[in-house]
């Protein structure tokens, strides 16, 4: 390794380049003597288990997944209600560089096409469709609002410059409107911004600055969403299911209907290992589980999704923010030991980490003419629509939409394409349905948003009539963006940890500093190859992050594009800017920031 990239924990090494990248894991010493119990079937306990079998080598029928619901999948769900319609709580943005990620999907066959790959099905996918936005933003019913730029100017862009480079520490606990100015917060660019990645002005300073860092190579492409990748279908099928098949077909056990409320540790000053995890199954029967040193213990501790509310076209989603098993479990965790973690950080102010969705089922033209007026594409015949979210600036509700590519689930009907709507500002009235998104029917959230597409007020009723919508009240749903600070999340695998690991969104990643973002799912897979190659001993280095924050060609690009090619306003005294201009004359500096517009 040309140099050292640090980590947390000595049993864990990183990488940058293909040496790492191409090698083959070999198995590792003891592996035949070690089993695996997965608590909970999310993103990143399926590539846990998947992590294990490829690289560790580990016998498929030692893996066991303890899952309360009867549906593996955590938060990447995509299904049809049976008498309701379909329905999805949240879709996932993809970018090029999700390396562990897609170290794990080149692996695993396609659904779509088993001869080839999951990575290889959707790189052509988003090759022969490339994905952009006609019109990201709408005002005044549906009429385009953006003009494809960030629209900052020079003071603004110059307060987020001086927000990068502040330090992680000085960040901790700090909300963003306690940073930004309000010239700022009233931005195009947070427009952008906060509807993207559902970001509240009340949410975490700091996880603000890893974002903005984690994707600097993609500014450029954040206006008009050219910087994202969708998948074919829901992603449940297209990333989730692959993942259950390769591990079903190793023969892995999978134990639906068990409730895990606590996992119990022997912890000293040397070592800290799990001993037993407490279970019921759905009858209340007691199953708890015996752990050796050899048991190896994966926690997904905390949900986004944990608690969500289902309505219908005909009744609202009800408000339930009763701590469900996830957090019920981390917190009993959390009570032995301070490297644990503090759940409370996350799940103690739901109506600060909620938002709600609504899948909308349309299958009249005159909604179609509507559509195409604003996205310039038609929903259906498999290709990009609207091109990831559209954002109505004046909704009450700070109201998004989405259509992904139809026909986005098998057996879906030809006629019919499925709108995903969200509302940042759940508590706020609507625009034309004069009351809160949260109290609203299916059939209400369906006329706010045909309101804001520019459907004839005297249409609205009927034309929401001829659909179907099913809302969903997600409590917790940004709850890992809330203002927090080191040693809120545990270690992915805490000091001197030897058979067990933390997983998802709410632990920490062992690169140092911690780099990558939550709210992905490439973070649940980040977090489920450290913690198998630390506890399964896989000599395999883990790919670092990828470094645009280091690499001046990025810094430089982003400055260009957040003032829409303007150059910098340098503000240098003439004879130093003179003197900086003949030192750098006729050199590679002087090429650089010339291609970059910054001179």
């Amino acid at each position: 390794m040309d140099y050292h990239i640090k980590s947390k924990d000595p049993r864990l090494h990183f990488y940058a380049g293909d040496y790492d990248a191409l090698v083959h894991a070999r198995k590792p010493k003891g592996i035949d003597d070690k089993r695996a119990y997965m608590i909970g079937t999310g993103i990143g306990a399926l590539a846990a288990g998947c992590f294990l079998i490829r690289d560790a080598h580990m016998d498929g029928s030692k893996i066991t997944y303890l899952e309360q619901l009867d549906l593996p999948g955590g938060c990447l769900d995509g299904k049809v209600i049976q008498n309701v319609g379909y329905v999805a709580r949240g879709g996932r943005e993809m970018g090029h560089h999700f390396e562990v990620l897609w170290d794990l999907f080149h692996s695993l066959p396609s659904v779509e096409d088993p001869n080839v790959s999951v990575l290889d099905h959707l790189y052509y996918v988003n090759k022969d469709d490339p994905n952009f936005s006609n019109c990201r933003i709408t005002t005044n019913c549906g009429k385009r609002y953006d003009n494809g730029k960030f629209n900052l100017g020079q003071k603004c862009a110059m307060e987020l410059a001086n927000f990068l480079m502040m330090s992680d520490e000085s960040l901790q606990d700090k909300s963003i409107e306690e940073i930004f100015s309000d010239e700022l917060l009233n931005s195009d660019f947070w427009c952008y911004w906060r509807t993207m990645f559902a970001f509240e002005n009340w949410h975490s300073a700091l996880e603000m600055k890893l974002y903005m860092n984690r994707f600097i190579h993609h500014v450029g492409g954040l206006a008009d969403l050219s910087a994202l990748q969708f998948c074919r279908r829901d992603q449940f099928t297209d990333f989730v299911t692959p993942m259950i098949n390769y591990l079903k077909a190793h023969n892995v056990n999978f134990r639906y209907g068990v409730t895990v409320t606590n996992v119990e540790f022997e912890i000293t000053d040397e070592k800290k290992a799990a001993r037993k995890i407490v279970a019921t199954d759905k009858d209340g029967k007691d199953i708890s589980i015996d752990l050796t040193d050899n048991d190896l213990c994966f926690i997904t501790n905390g949900s986004m999704t944990e608690s969500s509310s289902y309505g219908t076209d005909s009744t609202p989603a009800p408000w339930n923010p009763a701590l469900g098993g996830c957090w019920e479990m981390w917190k009993n965790i959390a009570k032995q030991s301070p490297e644990f973690g503090h759940p409370e950080k996350f799940y103690s102010q739901p109506e600060k980490s909620k938002w709600e969705s609504c899948t909308v089922t349309v299958t009249d033209p005159r909604i179609t003419k509507l559509v195409e007026n604003i996205t310039k594409r038609s929903p259906y015949g498999g290709r990009i629509c609207t091109g990831g979210i559209v954002t109505a600036k004046d909704s009450g509700w700070l109201m998004s939409w989405t259509i992904n590519r139809q026909e986005q689930y098998y057996g879906q009907p030809e006629n019919a394409f499925e709108v995903w709507v969200y509302g940042l500002f759940p508590d706020a009235p609507g625009n034309f349905v004069k009351k809160p998104m949260r109290e609203c029917t299916g059939h209400e959230i369906t006329a706010e948003w045909l309101y804001h597409i520019g459907a004839p007020k005297d249409q609205i009723e009927e034309l929401a009539g001829t659909c179907s919508a099913i809302p969903v009240m997600m409590p917790f749903i940004t709850s890992m963006f809330m203002p927090r600070a080191f040693g809120d999340r545990p270690y992915v695998v805490p000091k001197n940890a030897v058979n067990f690991a933390f997983l998802g969104q709410f632990a920490e990643t062992l690169d140092e500093p911690g780099r990558d973002t939550v709210f992905t799912i490439e973070y649940s897979g980040r977090t489920a190859m450290e913690a198998v190659y630390i506890l399964a001993g896989v000599e395999r280095a883990v790919p670092e992050v990828f470094a645009s924050r280091y690499d001046i060609r990025y810094l430089l690009n982003a400055a260009g594009e957040m003032l829409d090619g303007e150059k910098p306003d340098l503000k240098l005294p003439l004879l130093v800017r003179r003197k900086l201009e003949k030192k750098i004359k006729g050199t590679d500096i002087e090429l650089l920031l010339k291609e970059y517009n910054i001179i």
